[in-house]
């Protein structure tokens, strides 16, 4: 049972955050300099994954029952995002580990789990190959071949633009093992590299991409390469399913990633305009600027209260993650992507340049222009949109259940103590029944089916004067909206063809309804923090912009004036962990 991350000051995301924060200097693996001669050379941060071998990164790759230290996945993901924090392009790089062993854990024999992770432990990387050349996301149509020949396996076929597929020690192959394929007619195989004959594999050289330039985007293709039967992971013709599985873990520690980006965006951003002047007066005093600013500060809040919710509901509502790592992973990085092009246009013209231009001031050069710092964020946050899965492949899984989520919402079936669990972040979480994941969820959201329970709850609080008007008013417009939605998917009728856009529209929508009620639930479950309403109420307002609702009862702008006035930004708000990037 882990202690909440609130109370321990040695928690493992400080330290490791404290421990990068001090390699910044010029020289050092995470300099700002060096990183971006590296991402200017397409270079592997190669020293930069020692150092977070050396912190001990690769043992949270490992689940605690596997030898490893991970039992907390909410813990988990604030130590993706702190590393995220401080440079995308080394999280990207060496979480993928984790992606490449997950299907081992869930699906592994313990003998399989237990070596597996002694070897992630030490530093071996892993990687995951699912996609290829002509097929993209499309699982069923790869012809990457696995048949039986003997006590081996015999594989053939390319696997391409798979991360660390060169670097890689192993690496987790989905395969066909019947030749007419179908949902059970792919396994998984967990190859190490260093056991096939030579000649038998070969590795495709690295892409070039727009941004995390320095990883190793290749692939890797089989020619008659032999692995022993015992490679098998899981059942022959299970594959498709222990990688869904799988996904509903990665997806969401991608939204943390995102969110760490998210985190290093705006610091720099608030960095920049507080240092930079305007006739006489910084940005953060200009009008303009500084509503921009708090409007980011709005969209991180929203995508926080997504990812946060999301990561306690792995080990808090399990049965739920299809649902919830759909959303979670359609919608964030969307929104940290919305935040920072707001943060973008906050910076002016500045924002994107490599240098600083002639004449610019010293502290200019320093909060951003130097190195490019902001520029590589933006680049490389537009990746994990497209990483285990885009926003359209999550979002059509969301489509599939939409009469589950009607009905779950009709009926009001809520798993309250699991609710609990999810949104209160002193709740201790119960370990990961892997069992309990499902392809479908049989109780659709609990976060957003609970919603209107949460809505009464703030109706009451603004009675006893514990919750402004104001609040109760957004809390109810988002309520009548939510209800209006759900109404909506009711009458849905699937199409046994192309899916219709407006099956798109709802799905955006119910992630926004998630994410709304996700920050209502936080701010309802746990103790109040300074300015925590505030951030609250512009995180719902930015929700009901984006629904297109009118928002004239709150003064949106001077909400987001307030919030842009000193973004701290919110991970320093009452529903989320306290900072876990940089140290200031």
């Amino acid at each position: 049972m882990t202690a909440p991350a609130e109370a321990i000051e040695d928690a493992p995301e400080r330290r490791i955050a404290a421990a990068l924060g001090a390699l910044t200097d010029p020289g050092l693996p995470f300099s700002a300099a060096g990183l971006a001669a590296l991402d200017r050379a397409e270079a592997f941060p190669a020293e930069a994954c020692r150092v977070l071998d050396a912190q001990g990164l690769p043992g949270f790759y490992v689940p605690a029952e596997h030898g490893g230290a991970l039992s907390d996945f909410h813990a988990f993901t604030r130590v993706l995002r702190a590393v995220a924090a401080q440079d995308l392009t080394v999280a990207l790089a060496h979480g993928k580990t984790y992606l490449g062993a997950v299907s081992t854990w869930l699906a592994g024999t313990p003998e399989q789990a237990r070596a597996l992770g002694e070897r992630v432990a030490s530093g071996a990387v892993v990687s995951c190959a699912l996609t290829e050349r002509h097929h993209g996301s499309d699982l069923l149509a790869g012809e990457v071949t696995a048949a039986r020949d003997g006590d081996d396996w015999v594989l053939h076929g390319e696997k391409w633009l798979i991360n660390n597929a060169t670097r890689a020690d192993l690496v987790t192959v989905l395969a066909r093992t019947a030749p007419e394929g179908g949902p059970r007619g792919f396994s998984l195989l967990l190859v190490d590299k260093a056991r096939l004959a030579p000649g038998t594999y070969r590795c495709a050289p690295k892409v070039s991409t727009y941004g995390i330039r320095g990883m190793d985007i290749s692939g890797i293709s089989f020619d008659g390469a032999r692995v022993p039967a015992s490679a098998l992971v899981g059942r022959d013709g299970q594959g498709v399913e222990i990688i869904l599985k799988a996904l509903h873990l990665t997806r969401t520690a991608c939204a943390a990633l995102s969110l760490g980006g998210g985190d290093r965006a705006l610091r720099l951003a608030a960095r920049f305009a507080a240092a930079t002047r305007h006739e006489g007066r910084p940005l953060t005093e200009l009008p303009h600027p500084r509503r921009l600013v708090g409007e980011a500060v709005a969209s991180l809040a929203l995508a926080e209260a997504a990812g946060t919710v999301a990561a306690r509901s792995i080990q808090a509502l399990t049965g739920e993650m299809s649902v919830v790592s759909a959303i979670a992973k359609a919608y964030v990085p969307m929104q940290v992507d919305e935040a920072i092009a707001l943060l973008v246009r906050a910076l002016g013209p500045y924002g994107l340049l490599a240098e600083a231009p002639e004449g610019a001031a010293e502290t200019d050069r320093g909060a951003v222009f130097e190195h490019g710092a902001f520029a590589k964020v933006e680049r490389d946050h537009r990746i994990i949109g497209i990483f285990d899965g885009s926003s359209l492949v999550n979002r059509s899984a969301l489509i599939d259940q939409f009469p589950r989520l009607a009905r779950a919402y009709r009926t009001g079936r809520v798993d309250e103590p699991g609710l609990t669990r999810a949104t209160t972040l002193t709740a201790p979480l119960a370990p990961l029944d892997p069992d309990a994941l499902s392809l479908l969820s049989r109780r659709g959201s609990t976060v957003v089916t609970a919603l209107p329970q949460a809505v009464t709850e703030v109706e009451k609080r603004a009675a006893r004067g514990g919750a402004s008007p104001e609040l109760a008013q957004l809390a109810r417009r988002l309520g009548a909206l939510t209800a209006e939605l759900h109404a909506d998917l009711d009458a849905y009728t699937p199409s046994p063809r192309a899916v219709p856009e407006v099956a798109f529209t709802y799905a955006e929508r119910y992630e926004l309804c998630f994410a709304a009620a996700s920050a209502l639930h936080l701010w309802l479950r746990n103790a109040p923090r300074p300015g925590g309403e505030l951030l609250l109420r512009g995180a719902l307002v930015k929700a009901l912009t984006a629904w297109g609702a009118p928002v004239d009862l709150v003064g949106a702008d001077a909400l987001y004036d307030r919030l842009g006035a000193a973004p701290a930004g919110p991970s320093e708000a009452p529903q989320a962990p306290p900072n876990h990037g940089e140290p200031s």
